[in-house]
This record gives C-alpha cells, sequence and structure tokens, in this order.
C-alpha cells in the first residue's frame, strides 16, 4: 500500500513539470527531404486524378476482370517507379467518383500520359479529371509503407 501512495504522490507531483516542457522537436533530416522530393516547407507538387465513371462500362466477365487486373498491375508498376505516391477508390458516390490517383509530377500533361496507360481509362471504363496539387513530401513514402501492412496471402493447400 506504501509503494502505491508513493507511486501516487510522484506522479501528481511531476505532473505539472512535465507539462510545462515543451514537446519534443522531430529532428530535420536533409536526406529524407531530398529522397521525396521536399520544398523547405517539407511539401511538393503533385497532380490529384479524380477518376470517374467513363462512357463505356466493360460487361461482367473475363475480359472486365483482365482490365482492372491490368488497372492494379499498372498502378502498381507506377508506385514502383516513384511517380504514383497515392490511390484508392471512393466508397460508392453518386456523382460517379471512382477512384483517385496522387501522382508525384510537375504539370498536368505528365499526368496525362501517366493515366493513359491504365485499362480503365483506354477501355473507357473510366475517365480522368486532373488538378495540381500541393502537399506533404511525406506522401512519397506511402507506397513502401502500405506494403507492410498487406498481409501475405495464405499459401495455397497441398493436395
Amino acid at each position: 500500500m506504501k509503494w502505491q501512495f508513493a507511486t501516487l504522490l510522484v506522479v501528481l507531483l511531476s505532473g505539472p513539470a512535465l507539462a510545462a516542457q515543451p514537446p519534443a522537436t522531430p529532428e530535420f533530416d536533409a536526406a529524407l527531404a531530398q529522397e521525396t522530393g521536399a520544398d523547405e516547407h517539407g511539401m511538393r507538387p503533385y497532380v490529384l486524378v479524380i477518376l470517374k465513371t467513363g462512357p463505356k462500362r466493360m460487361p461482367d466477365g473475363k475480359e472486365r476482370d483482365a482490365m482492372f487486373a491490368g488497372h492494379f498491375a499498372n498502378m502498381e508498376r507506377l508506385a514502383g517507379e516513384g511517380k504514383l505516391a497515392l490511390a484508392g477508390p471512393f466508397m460508392k458516390d453518386p456523382d460517379g467518383w471512382r477512384g483517385l490517383f496522387v501522382f508525384a509530377v510537375e504539370d498536368i500533361e505528365q499526368a496525362k500520359a501517366l493515366t493513359a496507360t491504365d485499362p480503365v481509362i483506354v477501355n473507357g471504363e473510366m475517365v480522368a479529371e486532373y488538378h495540381r496539387w500541393y502537399g506533404s513530401a511525406a506522401n512519397m513514402l506511402l507506397p513502401e509503407l502500405h506494403k507492410k501492412l498487406v498481409r501475405p496471402a495464405p499459401a495455397p493447400a497441398k493436395p
């Protein structure tokens, strides 16, 4: 019982002292800033691409499955090349917004060229809308971090 009282007393007495200390400031990492393309504010330019429902919905079946497999493979390739910082679908949206890309490129023309390599665009399943965006250079770290969050697929059962 004495140790519990002593612990409580230490916590109560040190509380105001701990609260008076300023929060720790993270250290600037020049190498990481250069790797991610950060400017003096830790930011960088991107192009945000909104993918919307296009004029040609491909019917369900093998061709549609192959188109979406190509869509995911294309995103994986672009992320691996350091050009795609972020991507993902929207939840069901009544305005036809299907997904987004955030490209680490300087201008919309570069983003259009990258988007044109995607099978959902090529097949008219989706169309793209482009916007210049200025955001944290830390977005460049997302593709590698994301890999650490994906559980490996289970091994196939042996016969």
